[in-house]
Formats: C-alpha cells, sequence, structure tokens
C-alpha cells in the first residue's frame, strides 16, 4: 500500500477557506460518500510522541475531525456549507488553538464500514461541492524511513535495536613513568 501524502491543518483549513459556499462532503470509500446528514461532532488535537523500534524518539501532532451519521438520520439532499464547517472549526479554535503543522485525520465509520482515522488523500471542487477524498494510512517502520531495515538480519539478530557506536580504541599511555622505563615488545624487559 503506498503512504498518503498528510495534509496539514493549515493548507487544509486554508482549503475550506477558499469555498465557504460549497458543499462539504467526504468519500471514504472509491464511490461511497459520508451521508449528507452527517455532523462534525468534535475536533481533536493529539500530541503524540512515541520511540519507535530503533529506540528514536517522535513526536507529531494530529488534529482529527470526527463526523457522524445519526442512525434515524431525515433523507438530505446535500451535505454541509464548507461555511457551516468552518463555523465549527471557529468555536473550537477559541478554546483550543489548533497547531497549524498538525496531521488531518478524518474519524469515520457507519454499520457498513468500520471506524477509523484516515488522511484527506484530495480536495477536490466539482460543481457545487467541496469533496474531500479519505484514504487510509499504512503502518510503516520508521527505522527504514531513516534508512534502516526493520525485521530480524540473516543472522536472526534483531535489526531495529539501537545502533551501538562503537567505540575507538585508545592507547594508554603511563605519563607518570620515564619513556626508558616503558617496556616493549621484544624488549626483553618482561
Amino acid at each position: 500500500m503506498n503512504k498518503v501524502e498528510s495534509i496539514n491543518w493549515k493548507t487544509f483549513k486554508d482549503t475550506l477557506l477558499q469555498h465557504p459556499d460549497l458543499d462539504l462532503q467526504f468519500q471514504y470509500a472509491e464511490g461511497k460518500l459520508v451521508d449528507a446528514a452527517y455532523h462534525i461532532t468534535e475536533i481533536k488535537q493529539a500530541p503524540i510522541t512515541s520511540v519507535d523500534c530503533g529506540g528514536v524518539m517522535n513526536a507529531w501532532t494530529e488534529i482529527i475531525v470526527q463526523l457522524w451519521v445519526p442512525e434515524n438520520a431525515e433523507q438530505q439532499e446535500r451535505s454541509m456549507k464548507v461555511g457551516k464547517a468552518l463555523s465549527i472549526v471557529d468555536v473550537v479554535e477559541k478554546m483550543l488553538p489548533l497547531n497549524p503543522n498538525g496531521t488531518v485525520k478524518i474519524e469515520f465509520g457507519n454499520s457498513e464500514f468500520d471506524t477509523r482515522q484516515m488522511f484527506p488523500n484530495e480536495m477536490i471542487v466539482d460543481g457545487n461541492a467541496l469533496t474531500v477524498d479519505l484514504r487510509p494510512d499504512a503502518v510503516q517502520c520508521k527505522a527504514i524511513g531513516r534508512g534502516g531495515s526493520c525485521g530480524t538480519d540473516d543472522k536472526g539478530e534483531e535489526c531495529c535495536t539501537p545502533a551501538v557506536a562503537e567505540k575507538p580504541k585508545v592507547q594508554l599511555v603511563n605519563l607518570a613513568a620515564p619513556a626508558e622505563a616503558c617496556c616493549t615488545p621484544g624488549g626483553g624487559c618482561c
């Protein structure tokens, strides 16, 4: 599976700001749109701190927009306007300043689609709609992303463990002893 390039919050919001009068749709699978009766139930900011299998600490922020469709929703012809979504964003940002560099994820699920967090792959303007095309992320090994490998090597040893730098060999010299008192290999003093 190919990794989807993530969109940061600033880019996502700037795109919304350019199209306030369009209907905001989310495509969660090929040809499948989130029901037009959806609500944006919350916007979460999740600071993530992790240590990967190579012993490297990583940190990033995710901005998660959660969508919910009520079970007994009345049939609607069109989704909410982008402007309505922006008014929800404004309420959130008055209480919780969102990191402009945070990675955007959209959280959605219904009775036919397990709840998951997906990346906005593209934001497509088509007629009266701004459609956010969603794609799943793939699990990855950060050690590989840094040019390493993941798993075990041909000897069965773990290769993701932190690299231990080989200590340089240092020749010790006794500075307190006179030079002529030093033994040398083959010098016969031992």
